[in-house]
């Protein structure tokens, strides 16, 4: 079976720019995550999510078709049976980006999942890189900021933390990559 690798952090973290990263060192498969949220530009069904209406979201969960699914940011996301079953057919590392509740429900179904949480210098630079990526206002990064404090404080959970400083995007993407390197053997 292949080794599952649970990527974590707060929006604005980087675990998008890390995967981006791995992508072009090494073979793995990604799981699609299930959300509700509207499609950003660049993005299309199926990458790097899947959208569905939240009444088709709902009914996903009455149905118990998630191994596992949160309320994020406002939104529903989650990660439907059937997508992991089918990378677990496959002979490759499986990278899953998910929230601190995500590694939680996740290492109790598969607990050798390796969490690896992407570390940010502070709250301020995540806040700062969130401004900078002129994606969400500062109204919309006020509501999260809550739930990214409390994320924050929930790096016990995890089997890994790497620090993504301000410039270090490459370090933080080879500190995984070894992690990754070490323990899909």
């Amino acid at each position: 079976m292949p080794k599952i690798f649970l990527i974590s952090s707060p929006s604005g973290g980087g675990e998008d720019s890390v995967i981006e990263g791995l992508e072009k060192k090494l073979p793995f498969n990604r799981v699609i995550t299930t959300v509700t949220r509207d499609i950003r530009s660049g993005e299309k069904n199926g990458k790097p999510y899947y959208f569905v209406p939240i009444e088709n979201f709902k009914k996903l969960i009455d149905k118990k078709s998630f191994i596992e699914w949160a309320k994020v940011y406002g939104d529903y996301r989650g990660c439907e049976k059937k997508e992991i079953k089918r990378l677990l057919k496959k002979d490759l590392p499986i990278l899953w980006k998910v929230d601190w509740q995500g590694v939680v429900a996740i290492k109790k179904i598969y607990p050798d999942a390796i969490a690896i949480y992407i570390a940010p210098p502070s709250y301020q630079a995540l806040e700062n890189r969130l401004i900078q990526r002129g994606r969400e206002n500062l109204a919309d990064i006020k509501k999260r900021e809550k739930f990214t404090k409390e994320w924050m404080k929930k790096k016990h959970i995890y089997d890994h933390i790497v620090k993504n400083k301000d410039n270090g995007l490459n370090d933080a993407i080879d500190a995984i990559y070894k992690i990754i390197a070490d323990r899909a053997k």
